[in-house]
């Protein structure tokens, strides 16, 4: 472990309670009518909260200073992370949800200043939304060198064609950024794809719909979407980074963007424990016996907090790995707190829903809601499969022979 507690800098102890108290106060009382009701008829309270968050000065922790953040690097907003991720507001609230967060750092390394100035700020500053365009029904998503989608450049534009799906929050969104295929014949994969912006106020540009997921069909930013690119014509300077990074800028919007999802799915789990254990004192199975007195609760709320323990741990040196090193330095250990902590919040999660009984499959907790929308956390950013074979080759490769 080469981290010491001294990363956990006293700014992020003195705001871990404040956003822990904003959640509980404001998030808590009203997510269940949120969550499964409308996010769209919702918009104007929730852009009040947003307010409210501005002037209690926790908005946008992601962010530096003089972008109106509040200036955390990586291991200090993993922490922050994690509390936000015990709503399923939390994140939204301030303003560093995904896709946005990740298409923010994307512009804010890679774009040109137009770009920046035209749709980076106004995503910065929460007046905006967006969405990422990546994978494809007709392509594995476990290996992105493979897609349709094509864009050619004629004269000072490129032309988009192509179909894509769970491109997560597009209804809504202002802006998409695209992975297309610019350089088919390359005979690199890796350096055939490339990001374009495109305005989906773009006439070549169709949401298809909004996949329902489990039976949820969802709206607005907790929505996944289909859709299409019909000759869809941007200018040639809406291109991100150089021709043929496409690859290399996945890459490196996924290693931060893993460390921001571990540690909200391990808020999930803090909120899902905490349910599993006012459930298990407050259910009796005969008078004066909770469900608490039973050994099989207590070895789940023991393995739950020794799971949360661990994965916290995991996803901070990766963090530190990171942000000293950089995330191809992290390869194996982003891969392992990838597969380890989303098994790790699926199991809390069935645990938690089983200590509620017959509740705990209803809509009246937040718990049926993370058991269908979380469960995608196998799958996307890489299924835990592709993971555990990225790190096992590195273990087994170090048993080779000479």
């Amino acid at each position: 472990m080469q981290y010491s507690s001294s990363s956990s800098s006293k700014k992020v102890e003195e705001l871990v309670p404040k956003y822990d108290l904003f959640i509980q106060k404001h998030l808590f009382p009203i997510e269940k009518e949120i969550i499964y009701g409308s996010f769209k008829s919702n918009l104007p309270r929730l852009q009040a909260l947003r307010e409210i968050a501005k002037k209690e000065g926790l908005f946008a922790p992601h962010l530096s200073l003089h972008e109106g953040g509040l200036g955390l690097e990586l291991m200090e907003f993993a922490r922050i992370s994690e509390v936000l991720g015990k709503s399923p507001l939390g994140h939204y609230i301030f303003n560093c949800q995904a896709p946005d967060i990740g298409n923010m750092e994307l512009l804010h390394q890679f774009a040109n200043e137009m770009l920046k100035e035209k749709y980076l700020v106004p995503l910065q500053r929460g007046d905006i939304r967006s969405c990422f365009a990546m994978t494809e029904p007709n392509n594995a998503g476990s290996n992105p060198v493979h897609l349709s989608t094509r864009a050619t450049l004629e004269g000072n534009e490129y032309v988009i064609n192509g179909h894509k799906w769970f491109t997560s929050s597009a209804d809504g969104a202002n802006f998409t950024i695209v992975m297309a295929i610019t350089d088919p014949d390359n005979p690199n994969p890796y350096q055939r794809a490339s990001m374009l912006l495109v305005p989906l106020d773009n006439p070549g540009y169709q949401l298809v719909r909004n996949i329902p997921i489990m039976g949820d069909i969802g709206d607005d930013y907790m929505s996944h979407g289909e859709v299409t690119f019909t000759n869809c014509r941007v200018p040639s300077s809406y291109l991100i980074g150089k021709e043929g990074q496409g690859f290399a800028l996945a890459q490196e919007r996924l290693g931060p963007g893993r460390i921001h999802h571990c540690m909200r799915w391990i808020g999930i789990c803090e909120r899902a424990l905490d349910l599993m254990c006012r459930r298990a004192l407050d259910r009796e199975l005969d008078p004066g016996k909770p469900l608490s007195s039973q050994q099989t609760i207590q070895n789940w709320i023991a393995e739950s907090a020794a799971d949360i323990k661990a994965s916290r741990l995991l996803v901070l040196e990766t963090a530190y790995q990171i942000q000293h090193f950089g995330a191809k330095s992290a390869k194996e250990d982003i891969s392992t707190i990838k597969f380890f902590v989303s098994g790790v919040m699926m199991k809390i999660i069935d645990r938690a829903i089983q200590v509620h009984g017959a509740l705990g499959i209803t809509d009246d907790t937040v718990l049926s809601f993370w058991y269908r929308h979380e469960r995608g956390a196998k799958i996307y950013d890489g299924p835990d499969e592709v993971h555990k074979s990225v790190l096992a080759r590195r273990i087994l490769k170090s048993y080779s022979k000479p």
